[in-house]
């Protein structure tokens, strides 16, 4: 019995974002990420003496993160057990087979009361490509084969720390909205982030100059703007801290001390109960 194949193939990853660091362009969404992670790191009410950081163009991140401990998102993550009070997950998420084992192993390697933050891409980044393709896949071939890494909606993305044991998790995104004069500079554009095509399983023969046109057309006809081509890229956040007991922890229901009706100020009244309830 031959087990299922990943969705993702890592060989064909590691070799786009090879030419993408060849190419040495300006990674413009790895920039709008490592903005929103300044961002929020800027509001956390604590500093951070052992950060790490986890991502798929170690190179590229070391430059902007030179005294922080950078790894590859690696199946197996080169961090030390209880080594760090930050980790942070720079886009590459989306690309892993296992998300959960990935946050587990970032778990791991915090200490107690440690922050985890993830950013990423997901929800509805690059929908309007997603539904051309396969409009014009089904329009030509009579079937479909996948074209563009599928993304996971915010609310079972943020149900993933729950599952890899955070303590105190959200999950929220922001949105860019980007403009194309076509389909081929889009595409383009993936190519030199590293985010092109590496599904495992892809119709090859299929991706032709027919398919790409008729694509465009489509997208033209129901994601154009002024003659121009809109593409949405959602930038999922998630945050967690590792468990420890300073936490604040919900309180078990009836424990609480005092009464509602005395700190809104208002009386308390006493529901009537209805006909044939009495004990």
């Amino acid at each position: 019995m031959s087990s299922q194949k990943p969705l993702v193939d890592r060989r064909k990853l590691a070799m786009n974002r090879a030419r993408a660091m060849r190419r040495d362009g300006d990674f413009f969404l790895h920039q709008e990420a490592r903005d929103e992670i300044n961002d929020r790191l800027s509001i956390v009410n604590k500093s951070f003496a052992r950060p790490a950081l986890v991502t798929g163009l170690p190179d590229l991140w070391q430059k902007w993160f030179p005294d922080w401990t950078v790894v590859a998102d690696d199946d197996v993550l080169a961090l030390t057990e209880g080594a760090h009070d930050l980790v942070v997950h720079a886009m590459s998420l989306h690309w892993a087979n296992d998300p959960v084992g990935q946050l587990i192993q970032c778990n791991r390697a915090l200490e107690p009361d440690g922050l985890m933050l993830a950013v990423f891409m997901g929800d509805q980044s690059l929908h309007e490509l997603r539904a051309a393709l396969a409009e014009a896949e089904i329009s030509l071939h009579g079937g479909l084969s996948p074209r563009v890494l599928p993304m996971g909606e915010i609310r079972d993305l943020g149900a993933l720390l729950q599952r890899a044991s955070f303590a105190l998790p959200v999950a929220d995104k922001s949105t860019l909205k980007l403009s194309y004069e076509s389909l081929f500079r889009l595409s383009a554009d993936l190519r030199d982030h590293g985010e092109g095509l590496a599904l495992s399983e892809v119709a090859e023969a299929r991706i032709n100059r027919p398919l790409f046109e008729r694509a465009e057309t489509i997208y033209r006809e129901s994601f154009g703007e002024e003659d121009r081509l809109v593409a949405t890229f959602d930038f999922i956040c998630l945050t967690g801290w590792a468990p420890d007991e300073s936490q604040p922890k919900p309180l078990m229901p009836g424990s609480a001390k005092a009464r509602l009706a005395d700190a809104l100020g208002t009386k308390e009244f006493k529901l009537p109960q209805k006909a044939g309830n009495d004990p």
